[in-house]
């Protein structure tokens, strides 16, 4: 491969890098092409961008980001996939599902690492944790709805207080 051919590769690894907000470096070596391809479905469903890619260009375009990615470097051994996602427990769910398949006697894909919420996960036993990862505004909305709950009781209460001072009122009017 030309040097210009590599530094173009580079270049579009770095975009695509930066165009999304968490990636997952997996291992789906072994996987034969109807499995890959299977994969590829699921991923493109689930909006996740799956990109089997060189280390040594991957690492690369890791050293020309703006983002100090050096604790992936010894996660770009053997063969590498980039499942890129703007959902950042996504393609946790995907291999997780994925290698439980039936027909996925080799349980691949494999978490090698992951850049997620600005947080690196580095290894296989890191799917657990990254699967039940809340997103930003997945915990944004939370605290909102923790914080509107005690109002919407003291509302609730004084509406149904007005009620009942409304039925002893229309009683005693009554009689």
């Amino acid at each position: 491969m030309k040097k210009e051919d590599k530094s173009a590769i580079i270049k579009q690894l770095e975009s695509t890098i930066n165009e999304y907000a968490h990636f997952y470096l997996a291992d789906i070596a072994g996987l034969n092409a109807a499995q890959t391809s299977q994969l590829r479905r699921v991923c493109y469903k689930e909006d996740i961008k799956l990109v089997v890619v060189k280390n040594t260009l991957l690492q690369k375009a890791f050293e020309n980001s703006s983002v100090n990615f050096s604790e992936l470097y010894d996660s770009l051994k053997g063969e590498t996939s980039l499942m890129l996602s703007n959902t950042g427990n996504a393609p946790a769910k995907v291999i997780k599902d994925f290698s439980k398949l039936k027909g996925n006697k080799l349980k691949k894909p494999v978490l090698k690492a992951a850049y997620v919420e600005q947080s690196f996960y580095i290894g296989e036993n890191q799917l657990e944790a990254l699967i039940t990862l809340k997103s930003k505004n997945e915990l944004i909305a939370e605290v909102v709805a923790l914080l509107q709950s005690p109002a919407k009781n003291v509302i609730s209460a004084l509406q149904s207080g007005g009620s009942t001072i409304h039925g002893v009122l229309k009683t005693l009017a009554e009689r």
